[in-house]
């Protein structure tokens, strides 16, 4: 099992009476699709916003709700409950809830149960932005931290009650990342790494560029990954439509030469260099500053190769390892072998383009990893976050092998 994995892990989910509620539901059905085994605590208010049997047909177990329902599972399970947990979240937790655990009171199913609780606790508060800020409730969460749990900060814009501010409930895929990374071991700790990720545009005119399908999804996967494994992360990305990993430093840019420019100024800080990113091999050698109009005649662009950073980063590493990815369309193991020993690499990640379900813009990936001692390991069509886990996983072997040989 990989470290990010939730397969198998005892989650109990604490739904809390807000609006935000609904969000609970998809919460669920992305722990219940990461293979955790979920169960879930209503307060009597949030049967009012959502219905139990919503949960119980995500969870395939029944709702606790009612510590006197007069069955065995709801005046003793809870107990059961929070000894086998290893992990809690409540989403949405409202000011109530906040103040009674806070105090110490058990007046009902959740509050009970989280007395009880031993193992980690996520805190997600989620309420009107007056209220957020009220002092009471900021001191209740302040002493919900100092009891050791975790409180995953409300997000701010608009609320259902018409004003804009702190208080929504994190997006469920943060929530999830965020459950993860607390129960991801932290071997990256202290480690600084570089991963670039996404295209380049190399601007024709003002509207057109030269540029590839790349999305960015690898290399942010990896950023994410290696961040939930407690490293210290630069990601230097070209143009995408992603949201950067949280905890991620990150450099946006457009062209390669932007990239190469930023990638040559961090990699002395860094331990290890990840390069996902498709850079352009060329760009126009001049660029229109006006529209070109459309007209009958064709037009014929001169190109002009852009500065190969990969190898010029393989050229000053030093003790770095460093990995590189190559898409190919054909001859995968032969061009993956050149670009390993041309551009002084440790690992390159090669994929062969256009396998079905991988590749751009999937969230799947599929490829080889070729190793600088002659090693191969053929990958499964797998999900690009588990790559990522398994790729950090290769290169703490080789650190640590490395560091044997010494």
């Amino acid at each position: 099992m990989l470290p990010y994995d939730l397969q198998g892990k005892k989650i109990v989910l604490g739904v809390c009476g807000g609006i935000a509620a609904y969000k609970s539901v998809e919460l669920l059905r992305l722990l219940v699709k990461q293979g955790a085994d979920i169960r879930v605590i209503m307060t009597a208010n949030a049967e009012k916003f959502v219905a139990p049997m919503t949960f119980e047909a995500l969870s395939g177990r029944k709702v606790c709700s009612d510590l006197f329902a007069g069955n065995e599972e709801a005046t003793i399970g809870h107990i059961q409950w929070a000894m086998e947990a290893d992990a809690v979240v409540i989403a949405p937790a409202t000011a109530n809830f906040l103040g009674k655990f806070a105090n110490g009171i058990a007046d009902d199913a959740l509050s009970t149960f989280m007395l009880a609780v031993t193992c980690t606790t996520i805190i997600c508060p989620s309420m009107n932005s007056n209220m957020l800020d009220s002092r009471p409730v900021q001191r209740n969460i302040e002493t919900v931290k100092r009891y050791g749990h975790l409180v995953l900060e409300p997000s701010a814009g608009e609320l259902a009650c018409g004003t804009s501010g702190p208080g929504r409930l994190p997006d469920p895929q943060k929530i999830v990342d965020f459950l993860v990374g607390t129960m991801t071991p932290k071997d990256f700790r202290g480690k600084n790494i570089l991963v670039t990720a996404g295209p380049t545009r190399e601007a024709i005119d003002p509207v057109r560029f030269i540029s590839n399908p790349s999305t960015g999804k690898m290399g942010y996967a990896i950023a994410k990954a290696a961040e939930q494994r407690g490293a210290n992360v630069m990601l230097i990305t070209g143009p995408t439509a992603l949201a950067p990993p949280d905890n991620v430093r990150t450099i946006r840019v457009e062209t390669a030469s932007q990239m190469a420019g930023s990638v040559l100024d961090y990699m002395q800080h860094a331990d290890i260099i990840i390069k996902t990113a498709a850079v352009s091999d060329y760009r126009p050698s001049s660029s229109s500053e006006r529209k070109l109009k459309k007209s009958e005649e064709n037009i014929q662009l001169t190109l002009e190769r852009t500065k190969d950073i990969l190898k010029e980063v393989g050229r000053r590493k030093t003790r770095q390892v460093l990995v590189g990815f190559a898409a190919e369309t054909h001859e995968l193991e032969n061009y993956a072998l050149k670009k390993l020993k041309a551009k002084n690499l440790d690992i390159i990640v090669a994929n062969k383009v256009g396998v079905p379900e991988a590749g751009f813009a999937s969230d799947n990936n599929q490829g080889v990893l070729f190793f600088r001692d002659g090693s191969r390991e053929d990958l499964e069509l797998m999900p690009k976050e588990k790559m990522a886990h398994l790729l950090l996983d290769r290169i703490i072997s080789l650190q640590t092998n490395n560091n044997e040989n010494r």
